[in-house]
C-alpha cells in the first residue's frame, strides 16, 4: 500500500491526529507530531490570541510539523487565518464550510490545505477548490456529522473513486485492524479523534476522559438534527434533547436547550450530565487513558501486525 501523506506532511506515519474542540491543545498535538504523527490544534474552541499561544506553545515542545484545524462557520475567522498566517503554521485542515472561501488564499501563503467532508460530492467541490487532501468522515465519528449519516465504510470507497487527491478515513478509527480496513478501502491514511480524547494530553477533563473509557456500544447517538447534527455520550443533557426532538421542537426550541458554552461545560469542565459530550461510536473499543505517543506507537505496530496477520491468513495458492 502506497500512501502519499508522509511526503505531504513530511511525518513518518499516516496518522492523523483530529483536531478537537477543548481537546486538541498544544501538548496534544506535539505530542503525536514527536511520535511521529501529525499534530493538529483545534481552534474551534479557541480565541485568536489562544490559538496563537498555542501554536508557540507547540513549537517550543516538537520540532516535527504540525497543523491547524479551522471550522469555516466560526466567528473571527479572519483574526484565525492571519494569526494561522503570521505564525507559519504550514498544514490547515478546514471544516464545516465551503473550501472556495480560504483554499487558495491558505496556499498562496505556502499552506497545505485538507478539508474535512462527508460526502464524494463535497470532496469533488474541495478538490476543485484546490485542496491537496480531503478527510472522509464517516457517520460514526464524534462531534458535528454529515446530514447524509454515511458510514466511513461506505464513504471512503466513494471518495476515493470521486476524487485523486490523497483520501484520509476518519469515523469510527481507534485500532490498527481499523487502519488496515481504512487502507484496503483506498484511504491512504487515517484520522483518529475519539481514542486521542483518551489520552494523557487531551485537554478535556478528566472525568469526560473516564466517561470516555467506560462507554460501551449504544452509549452514543447523532442528535440535534435540525441544527447540525452532532454526535453524543448519552447523560442528562442527551436526554432532554432526545425528548424535545420526540415531541417535535422547532430549531429555535432545540437551540434554546443547547444555549451557550454547553460543550465546555462537559469536555472542559467536567459536567458529567448538564454538559454536551462529543464523542465517536469507537469509544466502546477505547479501554485506557495512554499517553498520545503511546497511542500512535501502538497503532502502528497494531496496523502492522493486522497485515502481517492479512498475509498469512489470506495467502491462497492457485491449484
Amino acid at each position: 500500500m502506497h500512501s502519499r501523506l508522509p511526503a505531504l506532511f513530511s511525518i513518518n506515519y499516516p496518522i492523523v491526529q483530529a483536531g478537537m474542540i477543548w481537546a486538541s491543545g498544544w501538548r496534544l498535538a506535539s505530542a503525536v507530531s514527536e511520535a511521529g504523527g501529525l499534530g493538529i490544534l483545534g481552534a474551534g474552541s479557541m480565541y485568536p490570541s489562544e490559538l496563537r499561544e498555542n501554536i508557540r506553545q507547540c513549537r517550543a515542545a516538537t520540532s516535527r510539523p504540525f497543523g491547524v484545524n479551522l471550522p469555516l462557520l466560526y466567528p473571527d475567522l479572519d483574526e484565525h487565518i492571519r494569526v494561522i498566517l503570521e505564525e507559519g503554521v504550514r498544514i490547515v485542515f478546514t471544516s464545516a464550510g465551503n473550501p472556495k472561501t480560504w483554499t487558495q488564499h491558505l496556499k498562496q501563503h505556502g499552506c497545505t490545505v485538507v478539508h474535512v467532508v462527508s460526502s464524494s460530492k463535497f470532496a469533488r467541490k474541495a478538490e476543485e477548490a484546490g485542496c491537496d487532501a480531503v478527510v472522509a468522515e464517516g457517520f460514526e465519528a464524534g462531534g458535528h456529522n454529515g446530514r447524509e449519516e454515511t458510514t466511513t465504510m461506505v464513504l471512503v470507497p466513494s471518495v476515493v473513486d470521486a476524487v485523486s487527491i490523497p483520501v484520509i478515513a476518519a469515523g469510527g478509527i481507534a485500532t490498527g485492524a481499523q487502519m488496515l480496513a481504512a487502507l484496503v478501502l483506498g484511504a491512504e491514511g487515517v484520522q483518529v479523534g475519539t481514542r486521542f480524547v483518551a489520552s494523557e494530553e487531551a485537554a478535556v477533563h478528566l472525568n469526560f476522559k473516564e466517561a470516555v473509557v467506560r462507554a460501551g456500544e449504544g452509549d452514543t447517538q447523532l442528535s440535534l438534527k435540525a441544527l447540525t447534527p452532532v454526535r453524543l455520550l448519552k447523560n442528562g443533557f442527551w436526554q432532554q434533547v432526545k425528548a424535545a426532538e420526540e415531541r417535535g421542537a422547532s430549531p429555535d426550541e432545540l437551540q434554546a436547550i443547547l444555549g451557550r458554552a454547553r460543550a465546555k461545560k462537559g469536555m472542559y469542565e467536567g459536567d458529567m450530565d448538564e454538559g454536551e459530550l462529543e464523542i465517536g461510536q469507537v469509544s466502546a473499543l477505547v479501554n485506557s487513558i495512554r499517553p498520545a505517543g503511546e497511542i500512535v506507537e501502538n497503532l502502528w505496530a497494531e496496523f502492522t501486525r493486522a497485515v502481517d496477520n492479512s498475509i498469512k491468513k489470506y495467502s491462497f495458492t492457485s491449484r
